[in-house]
């Protein structure tokens, strides 16, 4: 049943987390599979992905694969409409899944030093951030989509275009905060 609820925001206090290059590192001979957007989504639009995907290494190569179900109607339900979701799922004889899978893609970010982790003066220019936005001057570096660098949104990017090529659906700017939203206030439609 997880599959059907959202995940929550924030992980448990006592959560052991890993990043995906120490899982590669642990199991070198697997696949891995990352579900970039981090929540189910209705296979209608591409959310943001989590910056979790820029712990790739470099020299590993991400392969998006899109996934798509025929008939549409067996995708994650939306809340308090579980059983017409079962009756769906169990009533047609068949259910295809359709694979594509894009061209491998690296993680170029990945070994450019962002400006706030350079250790010291000597890798520190002061007219780097001159030009630089107000807005994107000493940004935290806290995980955020709204820290990235450029080189990092372009691997995101690249990413998430060739998921919106491969599963032939748009990208769309709404975020897990908004997908809470949208249920609360589906929920008090009733």
């Amino acid at each position: 049943m997880d599959a059907l609820t959202l995940s929550p925001a924030d992980p448990a206090p006592n959560a052991k987390l890993d990043d995906i290059a120490t899982i590669l590192k642990d199991h070198p001979d697997r696949c891995i599979a990352v579900f970039p957007e981090c929540t189910a989504t209705n296979g209608r639009g591409i959310l943001p992905f989590s910056p979790g995907l820029l712990t790739v290494p470099e020299k590993v190569k991400i392969f998006p694969v899109s996934l798509r179900y025929t008939p549409a109607d067996i995708t994650t339900p939306v809340s308090d409409s579980y059983l017409t979701f079962l009756w769906n799922l169990n009533s047609k004889p068949t259910h295809c899944i359709r694979v594509r899978i894009a061209e491998a893609t690296y993680n170029n970010a990945y070994s450019v030093p962002r400006r706030d982790q350079r250790r010291n003066s000597y890798e520190t220019n002061l007219l780097d951030d001159l030009h630089a936005p107000l807005e994107k001057r000493n940004k935290p570096v806290d995980g955020s989509l709204a820290s990235l660098t450029n080189e990092e949104s372009v691997v995101l990017d690249k990413i998430g275009e060739a998921l919106a090529r491969l599963g032939r659906i748009k990208r769309v700017g709404l975020t897990v905060e908004d997908k809470e939203k949208f249920l609360k206030v589906w929920n008090k439609r009733k």
